[in-house]
């Protein structure tokens, strides 16, 4: 059963929509170190533009009790609505013999809105000699200004559409401008994850824009307001359903 708590410290002029990030595709893994890992997706389904979102991720024993609590992010500076952020929760859980259970809590504020002017034109997945994988391409800035601190974030899927890994690496150099082409290479670096994948997603973003459809300028007026929303997603592992509804996970290791 999910259960949402807000906590929202002020409102003024008009009511945003809270409570509208949804997590999906999430589960857990154990990495090369050994360290379990949380990895999934959370999905803007609110009609504002969202920036500054921490993750924080309570372990907890099947009597309740709490084993460890941890702060992540998303990939994503910002999340535009509609748009997805991939996260990587890296624990310090080495020893699964018993059943984990956890919850994900969110801290998020009203952002800025951002173009999508910063355009994929190529991407390729492929292996190298040593079986690593790796995802190449070309992006543009179809932008009037240089687009500085550009990052891509490639997250890889397994057959089921679960997140297997996400990861996340500046292009060199780190500026492009208007009207020009960078190349991008992302290594995977979980290797053991990389063997189920059957799809992929790209990401490219800088501090100026977002690789996201248009917003709608007039909604620039919500950053006139200072909120902070907190939502806690409790994850009952008796309900496996759909994006909505799946709000459980048992970690066992095998």
């Amino acid at each position: 059963m999910k259960k949402l708590i807000f906590l929202i410290p002020l409102l003024l002029l008009m009511q945003p929509a809270f409570g509208e990030m949804i997590v999906e595709n999430d589960q857990t893994y154990i990495g090369n170190d050994g360290i379990m890992h949380i990895v999934g997706e959370i999905k803007n389904e609110s009609k504002s533009p969202v920036n500054k979102i921490k993750i924080i991720a309570t372990l907890t024993d099947e009597n309740g009790k709490v084993v460890d609590k941890i702060d992540g992010k998303i990939m994503s500076n910002i999340l535009m609505p509609g748009m997805k952020g991939s996260f990587d929760i890296i624990t310090n859980e080495k020893n699964l013999q018993e059943n984990l259970n956890y919850e994900l809590g969110f801290e998020y504020k009203l952002a800025a809105p951002k173009n999508q002017v910063i355009e994929i034109v190529s991407s390729d997945m492929k292996r190298d000699q040593l079986n690593n994988l790796i995802i190449s391409g070309t992006i543009e800035n179809n932008g009037e200004i240089t687009a500085n601190m550009i990052n891509i974030v490639a997250t890889l899927y397994d057959r089921d559409g679960k997140v297997l890994t996400v990861s996340k690496v500046q292009t060199q150099p780190d500026f492009l401008r208007a009207g020009e082409e960078s190349h991008f290479v992302v290594p995977i670096y979980e290797k053991n994850q990389s063997i189920d994948v059957v799809d992929y997603s790209i990401i490219a973003e800088s501090d100026e824009y977002a690789a996201v459809p248009e917003f709608p300028l007039g909604s620039g007026a919500l950053l006139i307001i200072s909120v902070s929303s907190y939502v806690i997603f409790s994850r009952n592992p008796e309900k496996i359903t759909n994006a909505l509804d799946k709000c459980s996970k048992i970690l066992v290791r095998q």
